[in-house]
This record gives C-alpha cells, structure tokens and sequence, in this order.
C-alpha cells in the first residue's frame, strides 16, 4: 500500500513543520462485526502555507474538513495517508471514517469468545498502528493531549489511558464514555479495551501520596484462573522500587493490568493501561520459568511508565532506551525487591542465550541501530534491542556505580519528563552523575556490533600455584571490536565434605584491549575452576581453559549456586553453536547434568537447545539414533524426578517433544490415557494438549482425537493448541493442508496461524516438509508485500524451511540474489532463517569429525 511506510526524513520534515496540541477522537463501536466509525479532531499548529499528510488507514472516508473547508476524500485520501495542503498558522481537522477491525492483533483487534459469544475488543499500536483506529501524526516525537469518547454496548468495559468516566446512557443498549484529555502522549501508548471484561481491583498510594487505583482485566471465561493477588503483589513492589530509585512518582492517574486475547506480544506498556497476552494466565499449572517470565513482565511494562512514556525516544533508532532499559530495571527489581529474588540466573539463561545468538547473525546490528523506516523498526524488536542492550546496561551500572548511574537517571527524568530525549541526552547524565568520560565506551558498546569472546590464559607450576594469569579478548573478524569490560574472575574448588564446587576467591577488575594482565592472582593457589565473568558483570562469550573444562565436565551438576552454572551452561552451548565442540558433547552435558538443575529457566533453555542440536546439528547417520536414545534418557530423567517437582513437568513435556518409537509413544498414550500413572503429576488440560500433539505427531491419532478433544475443552486456549495438533499430523495430507490455509488462503487469527505453523514444523522426517522449500521461495515475497507485517513475519520466519542440508542454503542463496533492494526487511528474515540452516551444516560437520 502507497504510504504504508514512513521514512525517518518523512518524520524529520514533518516534527519541524507542525506541533499537536490535541486529538478529540470519538468512536462508535456499535457500527458492524468488520468496522468502526471514528469522528477525529485535531488542532495542531503549522507552518502557513505548508502541506502535510495524517496517517490513517481507512476503510472509507466520508468526509475530511480542514480549517472549515470541505476537501473531497477520493482526493486526498488514499487508504493511507490523508493529505493537508495549504494550512494556516493554527488548524483543525475533521476527519469521519470507518476503520477496519483486524484480526491480526494489530490496531483494533476485535475477538469473539467460543465459551460465552461475547466480542472483545484491545488495541495494539507500537510500532505504527494507532493510524488503524483513528487518524494520527503517526511518529513518537509528536506528542499530544488524547480525549476518547467511546459509544459501546452498555454492558461492557470500557479501558483506556485515563480513568475511566461513568457512562452516560446512548438508547438501544449502548451507552457513551467520555475520557479525561490524558498528558502529553506520543500515539503509540495511547489505548482502547472495551468488552465484557471482569476485573479486580486494588489500589497503593504513591510516593508524592495520592492514590493510585489498580485494576487486573480479563475475560469472563478466563477471569477464574487470573492470580489477582499475585500479580498486585509484584505490581505494588514494583512501584515502591521504581519511586524510590528514579525520585520521580509514578506518572499516571491509575494502573491498569489487562490480559487481552490473540496477543502478539507479551505485554505492551500503554500508559496506565497495560495489555498482557493471554498465556500469562495459567489455566494449568506452570513451569517455574513460566512465572518468573510474568514477574519480569510485570516489571517490565511498569518501568515503562517511566522510561518511554514520560520520557520518549524521538525515533525509533533509541527504540532501545525503552525495552534495554525495562529489561534491565525489571530483573533489578525482581532481585532486589520481590522473592523472585534469582533474577540474574534467569537473565543470564535466557536473555544472554538470545543476546549472544542474535548477535551472531548477519543481520546484527548496533544496539543504537540505524532506523531509516517503519520497516526497519518492525523487524527491529529483537534480541539486541532487548537482551544486549540490557546486557550493556548492566555492565555499564558495574562501569559507573548503582548509585551514580540512578542518580543520572533522576536527572534525566526531572530535565526531559512529558518531552522526547536521545541517547546523548541520557549519557551527558550519566557521565556527570559518574565523572566518567562515556564518549568511547558509548561508541565501542552501542554503536558497533558483535560480542566478543573473554578466555584465561594462566599458569600453573608443579605446586599448583598461578605463575601468570591474563584474560584474552578476541573478537569476530566481520566486527573486530575489542570492548572495555567491568568485570569479576572467581575461582572455585570441590568442597570435599559437601562435593559442592564453591567459590573461594574473587577479584574484579577492568579489560581492555587483545590482552589484560592480573597480577593480584599470581602467587594464589590455582582452582579447581576458573570462571572468566563470574556474577556475569559483563556482556561477552567466556571460554574455559583445560583444566577447567575437565571440573565441569565431572562437576557442572555440583555447583553451590546457580549463577555460576548457568554461565557454564552457556559455554557449553556456545561450543556447539560456534562449530567449535560436536554436538554430541553437548548432548551428553545436557542428559548426563541437567537432572541436577535447580533452576527452571535453565532447565527450559537448555532442553530447547537440545531439541535444536538432536533435529539438526547431529551428523546426519547417527542423527535418528541419538534422538531415540536421547527421548530414553529424557524418560529416565521423568522417572527419577522428584514427584510433583518442576523439573518432573519440563521433563514430561521435553519427553512428549522427543518421543518417536513405538515404545515411547506407547508411555505417551499410558499417560493421556491415565494407564500410567506418574506420582505427583497431574494431567491437566494443556498438559493433555502437549500429549496429544506427541500423539499426532508420532502418527498414532488423527483429526478426530483432535475434535474430540476440542470438544472438551472449547475454549480459545484450546483452539490454539488444536490448531498445533492437527497440523503435527504426519501426513502429506495434513501438511498440505496446513500449507494451503496459512499461504494460499491466509485468513487465520494471529494467534491460530502461529499454532498451526508451528505443528507444520513437526516431522518425523525431513522428506515430509521437502516439498515445501521451493514453494516458500516461490510465495514468501508476495506474501510479506501485502499482507499486515504481524501476518507476514509469522508465515516469513516460521515456514522458513528449517531442513539441515546444504541444498536448504543454497536455495535461501539463490533466493537473496534476486530479492528486490527495497524489501530489507525480508531480506532480514531470510538472512536470519539461512544462517539458522547454514549454522546446523557446520556443526554436523564438527560432529562428523568427532566420531571418526
């Protein structure tokens, strides 16, 4: 569509001729299942005689009126954009259009529940989505004052940025909201739920001493299983943290927390009108890593509040400052001011695992990113954006203090709050809080890519004592970078009365350049193990010298604590992942150790990256033995675990992800069928879901053990996971038509489609999804030219053929060749899908090599 897209220039020229005063958007929710009707008003100041355009996608305009004067919509209006020639100094325009509801969770989001029939309605709009509700200088540094007024039926909920009003009746059922103007805004944070939610409510008084009313939403259906209680725990601890660490009282009249159907996201941080996706309400009971993810979440969107709605990035190349810095502020909080107090472990087993990894691919790039366009910010909220730039900013607090970088970010929040700010405004606060000069490590850290790789290079003499000890920094050859890094050595012995490996000496320290000599560990008895970035200060990739690789090899499982292993952890993925270890190594570390991890995230992490390394970076011959054996061990692991423990779940679901014979598939169907009974496992409703999809998967129930399930549990959670289950079905049959109802046809919800794609996945062998190589290269570009970028991304990234052969390499190959320039954003995609493959075909290669 012409206009879909906004350039960084379009934004600059656009910021310099105008300034929004406000937007008066009335909406009629009462007008059809697939539209809406919005009246906007918006008074804004320009140049005089200048011209501009409003960003507006539209389903028909009736009529555009600006400054009095009627302009004809088949002329300035294109679906898009809406043009505004000839203004005046002072404006106001009227325009009056119907607006699509989408199905793609994006915009107006519009959902009927199969359990009751009821519609509900959320709104999502970052990155550039409100111009699907209403009419909108559509860029984050034209901030504004918003006033809704909502028409809906009058049994509804209406939600939005700003406390919500006493609704006046409107006749037929249907009633009116009139909204409060909220503060200065930019668009992407303004919000609209509106449905039959139920809700709870709470409230905390702030530090400045008003009262802050608090509210968790969700549907009828689902309002039974929300933890209430749990979720106003972590949101009043947040609250206290985040005051008293930023000075500033939080910034809203209220908070409200909703969990909203078809979520693309995990959450999205409106202000005072947060929306969660679904999954974070457990109709089942939940991994331990599944409710650390929601505390972090929590805490995440409320930082937010903070940092990106009262002070906004004024385009979207300092989209980091928002998201690196809620990561980062959010596991503080979680570790220092609620009982989710092993925060860092988390972080260091998922967020660096994802950091690292990104970091790797072709398409990283600088944490502060280049942002020439919509498109490139779209393909832009990834593990750099999020995990990195929260690494960074976690070893820049180690570079400058806690105190001092807190203190530079009190001064940030009084000097750019209800304005726009960049990265230099953020550092010149941070340097004079600290006395630090931070010109160069800006430019090392956030403005050139790549990580690099820390290894101690030590001796030790006859009697076991360190005669030298250094840390080698490399870097990649693409991005040869080497970083200042703040950071801490330990060393850790075996505890002979406990078997336990504990530190028992730590120096920190700074790192500069190819080489940093220690001389305070020369003389000191040498450890059992040496740990390279102990309490993970820094961002960077550790290796272990000889004799630490034999500790862990025998000892991994042994740790005191789990920080330390989860650093181990990563190594050891980093070996096989770099096509530096084989794979089978891996295996063997993961299957021999992780029935002795205490830590949840970990154990998910770790399991995950299993099933990457059995599908695809095993040699090829020995690939189906390994996976047999592996899902053995794996029901080993579920046998010998603790009745009703974590580690018992993951392990069951790890194992119903593995199972592939007869055998296996038998103790699947004992399960489901409740012939085998585990002690302390209950088979609950999406555990039931897991075991039936390993069921279709394997081949041993079809479509009907999937409608029968459905029928039982008719819910949106369960079409989702029948939607996985049917298409796991490993037939050509199936596949096909999976292929057909998500390629050819697309017109599935978000939420169903990414299900359906990722049981199309499932394949007992690559012949089955061989077929499909060549279609997807055939399909993918028309694809992501017109359908909605949520929609597209899903089908470009998840049907991506994943089958680990060269041949898969060299079609992407053939296929980036003749990309057009101006689709960088699938080139990206692609890129990204290639190297996955291209990654695989080494390793095998590594792995090959070690079994001769």
């Amino acid at each position: 569509m012409p206009g879909k897209n906004l350039t960084r220039a379009e934004a600059a020229d656009r910021a310099a001729l105008i300034s929004v005063a406000s937007y008066d958007v009335v909406l009629d929710l009462t007008t059809g299942d697939t539209t809406f009707r919005t009246t906007t008003t918006v008074t804004f100041e320009a140049e005089a005689g200048a011209s501009t355009f409003i960003d507006a996608f539209t389903a028909e305009v009736h009529q555009v009126t600006l400054n009095g004067q009627d302009l004809d919509p088949a002329l300035v209006a294109d679906g898009a954009r809406i043009q505004l020639p000839e203004l005046a100094e002072q404006n106001v325009l009227v325009v009056e259009a119907d607006m699509f509801y989408t199905n793609t969770g994006e915009g107006l989001h519009r959902f009927v529940d199969p359990v009751d029939r009821e519609v509900y309605l959320y709104s999502q709009f970052e990155v550039a989505d409100t111009r699907r509700m209403f009419p909108v200088f559509e860029q984050p540094d034209l901030k504004s004052r918003f006033a809704f007024t909502v028409t809906a039926p009058d049994h509804w909920q209406v939600i939005s940025n700003q406390p919500t009003p006493e609704p006046a009746a409107a006749g037929d059922g249907k009633a009116t909201w009139a909204f409060s103007a909220t503060p200065l805004l930019p668009p992407y944070i303004t919000a609209l739920v509106a449905g039959p939610y139920d809700v709870v409510r709470d409230e905390l008084t702030s530090s400045d001493g008003r009262t802050i009313p608090l509210g968790v939403f969700a549907r009828k259906s689902l309002m039974e299983y929300v933890d209430a209680e749990e979720i106003f725990e972590i949101t009043k601890q947040g609250f206290e943290f985040y005051e008293a660490q930023f000075d500033t009282p939080y910034p809203f009249e209220k908070y409200d927390q909703l969990f909203v159907p078809q979520f693309n996201a995990g959450a999205m941080e409106n202000a005072g009108c947060v929306t969660f996706v679904e999954a974070y309400v457990f109709r089942s009971r939940p991994t331990q890593a599944r409710v650390e993810r929601r505390v972090i979440t929590v805490l995440h969107e409320l930082a937010h509040m903070w940092f990106g709605n009262l002070v906004t990035m004024r385009w979207w190349n300092d989209l980091w400052l928002n998201e690196s810095f809620a990561e980062y502020a959010s596991t503080l909080a979680s570790a220092q001011a609620t009982r989710y107090d092993n925060a860092w472990t988390t972080f260091a087993a998922m967020e660096k695992s994802w950091a690292f990894e990104q970091d790797q691919l072709p398409t990283t790039h600088p944490v502060k990113a280049e942002i020439s366009d919509l498109e490139d910010v779209l393909v832009n909220f990834d593990g750099i954006t999020y995990a990195k730039g929260a690494s960074v900013l976690k070893q820049l607090v180690a570079w400058v203090g806690q105190e001092q970088f807190m203190q530079g970010l009190r001064t940030y929040f009084a000097k750019h709050g209800w304005a726009n700010a960049e990265l230099k405004d953020l550092m010149a606060e941070l340097e004079s809080a600290s006395g630090r000069d931070l010109k160069d490590w800006t430019s090392r850290w956030l403005e050139d890519s790549g990580v690099n790789t820390l290894r101690p290079d030590c001796v030790r003499d006859d009697d076991n004592i360190m005669t030298s000890f250094a840390i080698v920094q490399t870097a990649p050859d693409e991005y040869p970078v080497l970083r200042p890094h703040r950071l801490a050595i330990g060393f850790y012995d075996v505890d002979d009365s406990t078997g336990q490996l504990v530190r028992n000496h730590r120096v920190e320290i700074d790192v500069e350049g190819s080489r940093t000599e220690v001389p305070e560990l020369v003389g000191v008895e040498a450890p059992d193990l040496v740990l390279v970035n102990d309490d993970d200060l820094a961002y960077a990739k550790i290796r272990l010298d000889e004799y630490s690789q034999d500790t862990v090899t025998e000892h991994l499982k042994d740790f005191a604590e789990s920080l330390p292993r989860a650093l181990v952890w990563q190594a050891a993925w980093d070996g096989v992942h770099d096509a530096v270890a084989p794979a089978r190594g891996y295996v063997e570390t993961v299957l021999n150790n992780i029935g002795a991890e205490t830590d949840s995230t970990t154990v998910q992490v770790q399991l995950r990256q299993l099933d990457t390394v059995l599908d695809g970076y095993i040699a090829e011959e020995d690939r189906e033995a390994f996976a047999v054996d592996a899902a053995e061990r794996l029901w080993h692991l579920v046998v010998s675990a603790e009745p009703g423990s974590d580690n018992q779940l993951q392990f069951v679901r790890a194992y119903a992800r593995r199972a592939r014979t007869a055998q296996q598939l038998d103790r699947i169907d004992g399960l489901d069928s409740g012939e085998l009974l585990l002690d302390g496992l209950e088979i609950d409703t999406d555990l039931r879901w897991a075991l039936l999809t390993s069921l279709t998967a394997g081949g041993r129930v079809g479509a009907d053990a999937v409608d029968a399930a459905l029928s039982r549990d008719d819910t949106e959670h369960g079409a989702i996971a029948a939607a996985q289950a049917r298409a796991a079905i490993p037939t050509a049959e199936a596949k096909a038509s999976v292929w057909d109802s998500v390629v050819e046809v697309g017109s599935m919800p978000n939420s169903l489609q990414e299900a359906a794609i990722a049981g199309f996945r499932q394949a007992p062998d690559d012949d089955l999804l061989s077929p499909y190589v060549a279609k997807y290269f055939e399909t993918v570009t028309e694809i992501y030219r017109e359908r909605s970028h949520e929609i597209a991304e899903q089908i470009a990234v998840g049907m991506f053929p994943r089958i680990p052969r060269q041949s898969t390499v060299d079609a992407a190959d053939a296929f980036l060749a003749g990309l057009p320039e101006n689709l960088n954003g699938l080139r990206r995609l692609v890129l990204e899908g290639r190297d996955r493959v291209a990654r695989a075909v080494a390793a095998q290669e590594v792995d090959t090599r070690a079994q001769a």
